[in-house]
């Protein structure tokens, strides 16, 4: 018989897992395959039937969401103050706008001249309704994929808004499937998008010429090729790039305040703010992405290990139509992007209730029914894109808000969102939560038990930390949501332990020297163990107890599902048991007499409206937002002068082997030298 401790502590451990890891291909069945292709013939049809539809809703009706104005003194202090004050206006939304008082100018740290090369993924713009997952792109370094971004952006503006002069008809004479750049001898470090037209609708670029380059008439280019197909468009996207190995575009803390500071661990809130606008400002603010969620008001603040996408950020680069799809955060956090520089974003989102949620998916189930049956979680998979105007259809509520440079996101709880790039862009983003998330975190660690989805950390140890900094609860509705969290925990618990004792399998908690939960924060050490102690059927941490087996010196289980560990019999089996019912209930009582100590203070702001509004309104700080959307002129230059080679690829598509030109064109041959030219 193995010792507990070996099962409990001595297994092997994995590396903590990263944000929205991708699933892997599924294998392919003939039954499957059929049902696929049924699917697609389904689907299909419902794209011929849209185009035939000539009365869709249009964008413009989509109302946008609200902006936010900080003076420098709100700006000066901790965002998630100003965060909590705007709250209960912008969560009806599911997003907002913050748009930075004049001064703020923060430097860009990013080293754009890194010979470093980030991964892509191959998004085919056409195909993002069928909810299939993205390929692998071209690899670049920074520069390299500032000038593809940029010439698909230029090439795209050539062909459908500029108006025709000499030196365009003279280049149409060429072979239609050699890529533009490779005619300018200016030759992008990969393959261009294919604008190949699949529908025999009259020229869309006689129709656009001269018409400006906005990102009104970009965002009806865009729904046009998701929900027509009238093009067949792939493009890069460089998502999910890894700020710790690629920089942060913002100056890193001198204080140990982001997780990448050389002193993370210590604690320098002592020293007084610097002054908005100085250099100083820009490393320490918590405005800062890598520091925000540091915030003395974040509960991330606890987590004292580096993980990407959460903690620590992500940098994005974008091109013309790559695209974010719809999803919520993890664990239902909040999250925050900053648009460092180039084209715009353009974004929709959906209130974070959980009528609304639902509405959400059940568009996804409607419309996707078969490919949700054998991909549950498809919604994880951020793979899909539906239209605004369809969700409003279904009677989900959505707007929309365009961020530029230099403007903040913000996403809320359980709030879907996505949208799409306008053209070359950097951004970078990461999450954060207040305490009043803790509703939204217990929905979401159910949700990922019953999909078997490891969670990026303990939920049952992040409330548990919470109620042992008890100082730090705010209010008396942040504390009963707390200790009622933590008396539902208990009570399974304690439930769960009678039955399962009663059914023969044994407590050994007192035979064993088992480490106690380490309940300040969650350092290297205690995310290392708890990787240890998932559940084997529904990859919960087994933070308060687990059921192992002396079959097994790894496999450990939950309460819930020892079960489905394995067909030993029950007196195999037996508890480890790391916190006892005499601690729950003492820190429940300590949560309690803090709601009590506060109950004479002033709660929460409400949330007016937020589960009664049904479609959205215009929006505070919107009739702006309309108009630039309307006229801005979307730029097409890179982020950073380029000075990398000019290399020819042979190729002339990402993933498609059509031209930049017509699809029923015939192909001809590339000029010559032009195919045997290579990237290195």
């Amino acid at each position: 018989m193995a010792e507990p401790t070996d099962i409990a502590v001595n297994s092997g451990g994995e590396h903590r897992p990263s944000k929205r890891v991708r699933v892997p291909t599924q294998r392919i069945t003939s039954d499957s395959l059929a049902l696929e292709l049924e699917e697609e013939r389904m689907l299909a049809q419902a794209i011929a039937n849209s185009r035939k539809d000539q009365g869709r809703e249009p964008l413009t009706n989509i109302p946008f969401g609200p902006t936010f104005y900080p003076t420098v003194e709100e700006f000066s202090g901790d965002p998630l103050i100003y965060v909590e004050k705007i709250r209960s206006e912008a969560e009806k939304y599911g997003i907002c706008k913050i748009v930075p008082p004049k001064g703020w100018n923060p430097p860009f740290a990013l080293d754009v001249a890194s010979p470093k090369k980030f991964q892509t993924k191959d998004q085919s713009i056409h195909r993002l309704q069928e909810g299939i997952s993205f390929g692998d792109g071209t690899d670049y370094t920074i520069k390299e994929y500032q000038k593809y971004s940029s010439q698909w952006s230029k090439d795209w503006k050539r062909k459908y808004y500029s108006i025709p002069d000499d030196a365009v008809q003279e280049e149409s004479r060429l072979p239609t499937h050699v890529p533009q750049v490779a005619r300018e001898n200016q030759a992008p470090t990969a393959p261009l998008p294919s604008l190949s037209e699949t529908t025999s609708e009259p020229s869309r670029n006689e129709e656009r010429m001269g018409e400006r380059f906005t990102p009104e008439n970009l965002e009806r280019d865009y729904w046009d090729v998701v929900e027509t197909q009238c093009r067949d468009i792939d493009v890069d996207y460089g998502n999910d790039v890894d700020s710790t190995e690629f920089g942060s575009g913002f100056p890193i803390s001198d204080r140990g305040r982001a997780a990448s500071s050389p002193g993370f661990l210590a604690d320098h809130e002592v020293l007084p703010e610097p002054a908005f606008g100085t250099e100083e400002f820009y490393k320490e603010t918590y405005w800062n992405l890598n520091n925000i969620p540091n915030s003395k008001r974040s509960v991330l603040r606890h987590l004292k290990v580096g993980i990407n996408g959460i903690n620590v950020p992500w940098l994005y680069f974008g091109c013309l139509f790559s695209t974010f799809c719809w999803h919520n955060e993890d664990n239902y956090m909040y999250s925050i992007n900053y648009h460092h520089k180039g084209a715009p974003k353009q974004w929709y989102g959906v209130p974070g209730t959980k009528q609304d949620a639902a509405g959400v998916e059940r568009v996804f189930k409607n419309y996707l029914s078969m490919k949700m049956r054998d991909v549950p979680d498809l919604l994880h998979h951020i793979t899909t894109s539906f239209s605004p105007r369809l969700l409003n259809k279904e009677g989900v509520p959505v707007c929309k808000l365009l961020q530029k440079e230099g403007e903040f996101i913000i996403t809320f709880p359980r709030a879907f969102h996505g949208g799409f790039s306008l053209g070359p862009n950097c951004g970078e983003a990461v999450n954060f939560a207040l305490q009043d998330w803790i509703p939204h975190a217990v929905d979401a660690n159910e949700r990922y038990r019953t999909f078997a989805r490891p969670s990026v950390f303990s939920h049952d140890r992040l409330v548990y930390t919470m109620a042992h900094h008890i100082r730090e609860l705010r209010t008396k509705e942040i504390c009963a949501s707390l200790a009622k969290e933590l008396r539902r925990l208990m009570q399974e618990e304690m439930l769960l332990r009678e039955k399962l004792i009663n059914a023969g399998v044994r407590d050994v908690s007192k035979e064993v020297d088992l480490p106690s939960n380490r309940i300040d924060k969650l350092d290297e050490e205690s995310a290392d163990y708890d990787d240890k102690r998932l559940c084997h059927s529904c990859k919960h941490i087994c933070f308060f107890s687990a059921v192992c087996c002396e079959c097994s010196e790894s496999k450990v289980s939950c309460l819930r599902h020892s079960h489905y560990m394995c067909r030993c019999s029950t007196k195999r089996k037996y508890i480890l048991v790391w916190t006892p019912e005499s601690e729950m209930k003492e820190t429940i009582s300590k949560v309690e007499a803090r709601g009590a100590e506060l109950s004479g203070m002033d709660s929460a702001p409400k949330m007016n409206g937020l589960l009664q509004k049904k479609f959205l309104g215009e929006a505070i700080g919107s009739s702006k937002d309309r108009l630039v959307h309307q006229t801005f002129e979307v730029p097409v230059a890179p982020i950073c002068p380029l000075e990398v080679p000019e290399l020819v690829s042979s190729d002339t598509s990402i993933c498609s082997s059509r031209s930049l030109g017509d699809a029923k064109e015939p192909p001809e041959r590339a000029l010559p030298g032009v195919a045997e030219a290579t990237l290195h």
